[in-house]
């Protein structure tokens, strides 16, 4: 008996076998082959081994440049990473993010059936980033890592995931010049605040799209390219400030300075891809799988995908949005040095993403101006609101890396401030959010379904 209860303990408390269990669940139920339940299940195991080796990757390449920039500047430095901070928390909170996961994706589909808001989330790794931060928050909080966590940490993700689509989903039809589609990343809020800049002090006579870039700037569009570019930059600087002394005796065992910062960017990009390909194969097989039983369920619904979907229909804003973005953040960063609070270095990545569809968001309603109005206030957010999400973070040892995008940011702040009023009143304000998001359904009008023009 205790033998059988060790075996399911330790399935439960070994992340890479319960999101591998979900997966198979998820097969069986989408009555695929057996050659197919079983690739599609050992690849999720194997992937998510994969994203903790890339987690390892990260905080090697992390923990050198927070001490370049710490001994540099006199300051502690961090950087916003959702690949990173998730890497590095799923080794501590892997089973409770999984089953959270396992529970956000069914109250999902449940409130786009049985709601007007018909978007089913599709983006996993958003799923499984925000399942993470719902985690560490709560437990933080006081909930506990039990039961009560993983319900409520469902119901919350469920909730933020089915609605956050909805706030975009006026700059999609202008975007995407139809309704069959929504947006499904951590960046929504930020976007629809965007959008909505764009609308307000914009003008959508002059579109970026009327913009000729130079072509010799058409690398930076790869993001994993801008990684290491920028990073390397950045690593090199900070390398040159803090001195050849400090790296080659403190850091890098005699290796040139110059040449350590260079590897160490590199090792960044590289952990970057590896916990990208760690995640795309634990996901691969779990999203079809809810896809499939979602379809069946939910008439008329919307997938939500992720960010890449808009960049086509808008090229030139991409760039500019990464370009502005970044700027942005880079001059909050020498705001919060001449502050002496904690310093939020860029993170190339959000600035990529997330100033990339805000500048979208801006210009399907605002045109240039709004473009650039709407990738500044997006980046402000991410540079300055990271500031106020560590404090809720509890324990976790995250020195050197946070959450980057403005879905884990606000919902992560309100939900961790909840906390210093005990478990009850989070737990209450989890409750009452879906059920405010109910009634708001209840008053609308009825969603019009795609017309045929639409549904190309």
């Amino acid at each position: 008996m205790n033998g059988i209860l060790n075996l399911f303990e330790s399935i439960a408390t070994t992340p890479a076998l319960l999101v591998g269990l979900i997966a198979l669940v998820g097969l069986l139920l989408q009555k695929k082959s057996a050659t197919e339940v079983i690739q599609g299940t050992i690849k999720t195991f194997a992937g998510f081994l994969i994203l903790t080796g890339g987690s390892t990757i990260l905080s090697d390449a992390l923990t050198p440049f927070a001490k370049m920039f710490k001994f540099a500047l006199g300051v502690q430095g961090v950087v916003p990473s959702n690949e990173a901070v998730v890497a590095i928390a799923l080794v501590k909170y892997g089973s409770v993010t999984a089953l959270i996961m396992l529970v956000g994706m069914i109250v999902n589909i449940l409130l786009a059936r049985f709601t007007k808001f018909k978007y089913i989330y599709l983006t996993g790794q958003a799923m499984l980033y925000v399942s993470c931060l719902t985690a560490v928050v709560l437990i933080s909080a006081g909930i506990g890592n039990n039961w009560k966590t993983v319900l409520l940490g469902g119901l919350f993700e469920g909730t933020l995931l089915t609605i956050t689509p909805a706030f975009c989903q006026p700059f999609m039809r202008e975007i995407t010049h139809g309704d069959n589609i929504a947006m499904g990343h951590t960046g929504n809020i930020g976007y629809a605040i965007a959008g909505l800049v764009g609308k307000w002090f914009g003008d959508k006579k002059h579109s970026t799209e009327d913009i000729e870039f130079p072509k010799s700037l058409g690398f930076l569009r790869d993001s994993t390219v801008s990684i290491t570019i920028v990073m390397g930059i950045v690593y090199i600087i900070l390398a040159i400030i803090a001195g050849p002394h400090f790296v080659e005796n403190k850091l890098s065992d005699g290796t040139n300075y110059i040449v350590y910062a260079f590897v160490q960017a590199g090792t960044f990009a590289a952990g970057f891809a590896v916990v990208l390909q760690g995640v795309r194969m634990i996901l691969a097989e779990i999203v079809p799988a809810f896809q499939g039983i979602a379809k069946k369920l939910v008439p008329n619904s919307k997938p939500a995908l992720d960010v890449p979907i808009i960049f086509p229909f808008a090229p030139n804003a991409v760039l500019l949005g990464f370009i502005v973005s970044f700027a942005v953040g880079v001059l909050s960063m020498f705001a919060m040095v001449a502050m002496h609070t904690v310093v939020i270095i860029p993170g190339v990545v959000g600035h990529f993403f997330c100033g990339a569809a805000a500048a979208i968001y801006g210009n399907s309603k605002g045109g240039r101006r709004g473009a650039i109005l709407g990738a500044i206030v997006n980046s402000l957010l991410i540079s300055w609101l990271p500031l106020y999400i560590l404090p809720v973070l509890g324990n976790l040892k995250m020195a050197a890396s946070t959450f980057a995008d403005t879905d884990y940011l606000v919902p992560g702040i309100l939900l961790g401030n909840l906390g210093h009023f005990g478990p009850t009143a989070v737990t209450f304000s989890i409750i009452g959010f879906t059920v405010i998001v109910i009634i708001v359904s209840m008053l609308m009008k009825s969603p019009k379904t795609a017309t045929p023009k639409e549904s190309k």
